[in-house]
């Protein structure tokens, strides 16, 4: 793929922005989470992100507007697919989201049929059953681990997800939502909750991690890395890739979460809210701190990962 003008990553950023208020149902605690992240791109970036939010929020963004500075068939196909993403990201879609989406690829004159295509593989993620092992994740050391053990599978998820941001596959970063669903869900099983899909997503939103906001903002350091330019999936390919942002992101994240499903569970699920939190935060900063340290073992795992393997597992 050719590498896409600052123009036409502005507007895929914008289109994601629409999808993850596409429903309507957005609480203040996710509007905050969006922001938030919109200001750190742009702090990171130098790219006013910012700025696309406010104009996404007070409705003065259009999706014409958005879809008429996608020039190439590749910008355009990538903005339907990272908007199903986003859209899909805490859930299969209501009937608003569906509605935008259909908006969308009409819009971009998309085919019907690969848009299809696309939106059951990436509804095929969303809905993965939280037990089922796949030979692509950290495997089970005991039915009941050790703390150690715990430690080990927490860290295994977080290079995995991290090695996940770093392919060019929008699929690929789909399947890191799910994945740290079901690392939630192993650990709560050792001490003993058998947990739903429904709790898990109330444990992250609790924790202040804003499923759609997550896929937004690994949306937007791509962009702004130009990962989809080509240059550092060339890089890591060639055995020269330089850090990514978006791999660090989402290495951290994982690794933040599982530590806090292992304390959480461990104490009960007693955990106030406020607690859940602050205790989030700490752990993400820590586990940035880390990122440099597990760069070459998420770089070897992204040169192993079969894309295909995984939605073919995922979905049987």
């Amino acid at each position: 793929m050719t590498t896409m003008t600052e123009q036409e990553q502005k507007a895929i950023i914008t289109i994601a922005l629409l999808a993850a208020f596409a429903d309507g149902n957005n609480n203040d605690t996710e509007r905050a989470e969006v922001k938030r992240i919109a200001d750190s791109l742009s702090q990171s970036s130098g790219a006013d992100i910012s700025s696309l939010y406010q104009e996404v929020l007070l409705k003065r963004a259009s999706l014409d507007s958005a879809v008429a500075s996608l020039s190439s068939s590749e910008a355009k196909s990538l903005a339907y697919e990272l908007a199903v993403c986003v859209c899909d990201a805490d859930g299969l879609q209501g009937d608003a989201e569906r509605a935008f989406l259909a908006s969308l690829r009409d819009k971009l004159k998309l085919d019907a049929a690969a848009a299809s295509t696309f939106t059951a593989k990436a509804d095929a993620l969303t809905t993965a059953p939280l037990g089922k092992q796949t030979s692509f994740e950290p495997s089970m050391l005991s039915s009941t681990m050790t703390a150690a053990e715990q430690d080990k599978l927490i860290l295994n998820y977080a290079i995995l997800n991290g090695a996940l941001e770093l392919l060019p596959d929008s699929l690929a970063s789909m399947a890191i939502i799910p994945l740290q669903m079901k690392m939630v869900y192993r650990i709560g099983k050792t001490y003993g909750f058998e947990l739903d899909r429904g709790h898990i997503k109330d444990f992250l939103a609790t924790a202040g991690v804003g499923m759609a906001s997550q896929y937004v903002e690994q949306v937007g350091v791509k962009l702004i890395g130009k990962v989809f330019g080509g240059g550092l999936i060339g890089g890591l390919l060639g055995g020269l890739a330089k850090q990514a942002v978006s791999s660090g992101f989402s290495f951290a994240t994982t690794y933040a979460l599982g530590h806090l499903a292992k304390r959480y569970y461990a104490g009960g699920r007693t955990f106030s809210a406020a607690v859940l939190k602050d205790t989030y935060t700490t752990l993400l900063g820590e586990a940035k701190g880390m990122e440099g340290q597990y760069l070459p073992a998420i770089r070897e795992k992204a040169r192993t990962i079969n894309v295909a393997q995984i939605l073919q597992e995922v979905r049987q």
